[in-house]
């Protein structure tokens, strides 16, 4: 095409230079929530020493109120809002515009909060297969009316790799394991204080019960539509969700505020160890 426009970014191949501007893109970073990843990125900026002040990073998708996008150095920090249509549509732009701006090598993260299964919140789980409803390692898109199955394996390596940087810092309990993704907070993770209800108390249990058994160790809601997307187009990518409750326990999140800005802050400090890691800030 002519012209490619990448809408909810307000970019265009036409109007901005591409290579120019995210050539050197080398870690993509992505999150439910602006304002954490717009945290991210100020903490990215701290953390490889950048010159400038974290606060002036500007939002490259300040023309559009959909997504924010920040570049710091060689990582790109975006968010995706809430559930697998939104991330969806981020996902398409974001893979289009690494592949015009001609990036190479990229690993692809997704930072995020979730339910812990069997877990102590607090804890990190690095996903080693995105799971769907039925605890499969798969993502179910329709297209044009029939329902395409695609796999949601993400990289080991990847993995392994984050898991022994968590080993490194110390900081925080992590695992590995899968995670399951939903269509939404309520319902479709068992909960029982949604304003529609139609189970048991035992019926959760029994469900997160056979989850676990299944091998999932938190839930989402994004990770599926993200594992599948790169995988089909050979970008290593990795899902890091903190835990904010176990949901054996219960199912609303009652921590303190401020002890749950620091999970928060967690997926962002293992991440970014395996990046500096990976460029040579850190032995």
């Amino acid at each position: 095409m002519e012209e490619d426009i990448l809408y909810h970014f307000s970019l265009s191949t036409k109007t901005h230079n591409l290579p120019e501007m995210f050539g050197d893109t080398k870690f993509v970073c992505v999150g439910g929530s602006a304002n954490r990843m717009r945290a991210f990125a100020q903490f990215m900026h701290h953390e490889m020493k950048l010159s400038g002040t974290p606060e002036d990073i500007r939002d490259i998708c300040e023309g559009t109120d959909r997504y924010c996008m920040y570049k710091v150095g060689p990582v790109l920090s975006i968010s995706h809002g809430m559930g697998v249509p939104s991330i969806s549509i981020m996902l398409h732009e974001l893979i289009k515009l690494l592949h015009h701006a001609q990036c190479r090598d990229v690993v692809l993260f997704r930072l995020g909060t979730s339910g812990g299964v069997g877990l102590a919140p607090g804890t990190v789980v690095i996903t080693d297969k995105a799971v769907d409803y039925s605890f499969l390692p798969q993502f179910e898109q329709v297209v044009l009316g029939k329902v395409i199955t695609r796999s949601t394996e993400l990289d080991e390596g990847v993995a392994k790799e984050l898991l022994q940087c968590s080993s490194e810092l110390q900081n925080f309990p992590t695992v590995i394991g899968n995670t399951m993704c939903t269509h939404d907070f309520y319902e479709g993770q068992g909960r029982l204080d949604g304003a529609l209800c139609s189970f048991s108390h035992e019926e959760k249990l029994e469900y997160l019960r056979k989850a676990y058994e299944a091998g999932v160790r938190n839930i989402e809601m994004e990770s599926t539509v993200f594992a599948s997307m790169c995988r089909v187009c050979g970008v290593k990518a990795a899902v890091v969700c903190v835990a904010l409750l176990n949901r054996f326990e219960g199912d609303q999140i009652t921590s303190p505020h401020e002890i749950l800005v620091e999970y928060q802050e967690r997926p962002q400090v293992l991440v970014s160890h395996f990046i500096k890691k990976r460029l040579g800030l850190i032995p």
